[in-house]
């Protein structure tokens, strides 16, 4: 895994870290995941049958702009409206994006599991943008990390912070 919890002022922060923007995704999204399960729920979350879909969403694009970003919140609120109102827990994903001339569209193959499966120890209400980044480090620059527990990260590779209201 390539994502770590960060403390915060308030609620739960993330950073990760992944090649490109598209494994940058996956990888907060699983973060997430990992952020809102019990500690028993860890250990058999892999026990469950799972189930292969594809979800999309999509959002306007200006053609000249690409918010990484503010297309990673939408995709984490809509990972976190399937747990809760279409009981579909994502256990792993594998993220296309392709930015068109008015919209972009991320779509992704999903493994998930019933959510009612899953124990879970925390409840995120929102993603917010508080503090939010999604940034690309070229070659040798460095991401260097304030906190104890989330290490530094040199370039070339993307990383984002992103912090949830529980």
């Amino acid at each position: 895994m390539s994502a770590w919890p960060r403390p915060t002022t308030a609620d739960i922060g993330l950073r990760a870290f992944a090649s490109k923007p598209s494994r940058l995704f996956t990888e907060t999204t699983i973060g997430m995941q990992d952020i809102l399960l019990s500690e028993s729920a860890r250990k058999t979350i892999n026990s469950h049958i799972r189930h292969a879909s594809q979800w999309q969403i999509t959002a306007p694009y200006d053609g000249h702009i690409k918010q990484w970003d503010l297309l990673l919140v939408q995709w984490l609120e809509e990972v976190l409206y399937r747990a809760e109102v279409k009981q579909q827990w994502l256990v792993d994903c594998l993220i296309s994006v392709v930015w068109g001339s008015e919209e972009v569209i991320l779509s992704a193959q999903v493994s998930w599991i019933p959510s009612e499966d899953i124990e879970r120890e925390v409840e995120i209400k929102a993603v917010t943008s508080h503090e939010l980044q999604f940034t690309e480090l070229l070659n040798d620059e460095h991401a260097l990390s304030q906190w104890e527990q989330v290490p530094d990260f040199q370039g070339p590779g993307w990383f984002c912070d992103v912090v949830f209201d529980i």
